[in-house]
């Protein structure tokens, strides 16, 4: 084991699977000679070529279908977009290309394409470099979902994602970087001692579609991922309540057992993510907890999102859901 920032356990993911696997190629925006805006590539294209590890123009739609061409004949590519704002670009290459040819061929061709993209604010990113669109690819039946949310989780689900034989979006949350986000941002950690900063540094692997428990807790369950996972933790100690709180880690598809095993012991519910609420994914898990929990609930599922709005600039720490606003819904929750 060794302590790593998130973009460390990153690249060192990147660079088993390019050790192992000769199909495994990265490409994407500033990934090569630059190593990434973000560094998380950083030295990879040194240490295995060009032809392996190369930049790309800003092209989204081009390098989502330059990946498609690639998965379909044998490779394996990991792509960049190198924020999940411009994304978009590239949804239809990816919603009605790569997620539908399995289908569409009748199994005879796959394409194991991970794309690689930070998302989340935070970072004073203002609405095109803060976004959190996550719900956007939920609702294409073909692709999986992934969000990290440490250092250790970001290394295995990635290997997992790369391994896979399904297109995989896999968001990065920006702002957990270099540390945990409490929902503080005059108070900035790094990841030097945290526990989930230990992380193995050969092969290692977390099998998507399962959910971690991070704390066990009898009054409340909640359901956060990415950056939202530490404030949610910093919001249930505030409330004092004893909370279970699970990272969801794969969107889709989710862990429902583990959801709805929480939710009837616990028998309350709060659902907390960065991304606006109208038809967030928070929503979905809220209808399949209502399903499936309907007799054990003894107070209504409660979410706590960032705001209907375009996100915002000067009054970010505003828009994203905080420590505070997560404690009254606890609180609420226990109401009679």
């Amino acid at each position: 084991m060794a302590e790593m920032n998130m973009i460390q356990a990153l690249n060192s993911a990147l660079d088993i699977q390019l050790k192992n696997d000769d199909s495994v190629i990265i490409f994407g925006e500033d990934v090569g000679f630059f190593g990434g805006v973000f560094r998380v590539t950083d030295t990879l294209q040194q240490k295995y070529g060009k032809h392996r590890v190369f930049d790309s123009p800003l092209a989204e739609g081009g390098i989502a279908a330059t990946a498609f061409g690639m998965g379909i004949n044998g490779l394996r590519p990991v792509v960049e977009i190198q924020f999940a704002d411009y994304i978009f670009p590239a949804y239809d290459q990816i919603v009605n290309e790569i997620a539908k040819i399995r289908y569409r061929s009748g199994g005879e061709f796959s394409t194991p394409i991970t794309f690689r993209t930070p998302a989340g604010g935070g970072i004073k990113g203002g609405n095109h470099h803060s976004q959190s669109p996550e719900a956007q690819f939920t609702h294409t039946p073909g692709i999986k979902v992934v969000y990290c949310s440490t250092p250790n989780n970001a290394k295995g689900l990635l290997t997992a994602a790369i391994e896979s034989n399904d297109p995989v979006i896999f968001f990065e949350p920006k702002r957990c970087y270099r540390g945990p986000f409490y929902g503080d941002p005059h108070n900035v950690p790094t990841w030097k001692g945290h526990p989930k900063a230990e992380v193995p540094e050969d092969y290692y692997k977390i099998d998507l579609e399962k959910a971690e428990i991070v704390q066990e807790g009898s009054e409340c369950t909640v359901i956060a991922w990415g950056a939202m996972l530490h404030v949610a933790e910093a919001g249930i100690k505030e409330s004092g309540i004893s909370c279970e709180l699970i990272d969801l880690q794969t969107l889709i598809p989710f862990d429902k057992e583990t959801l709805v095993n929480s939710v009837n012991k616990t028998g309350r519910c709060v659902i907390v993510h960065e991304a606006p609420k109208t038809s967030g994914f928070g929503a979905e898990l809220s209808a399949s907890i209502q399903e499936n929990c309907f007799y054990s609930l003894e107070s209504p599922i409660i979410r706590v999102t960032g705001w209907d709005t375009p996100f915002p600039h000067s009054t970010e720490w505003d828009y994203l859901p905080s420590p505070e606003r997560i404690a009254t819904a606890i609180k609420k929750t226990q109401e009679e």
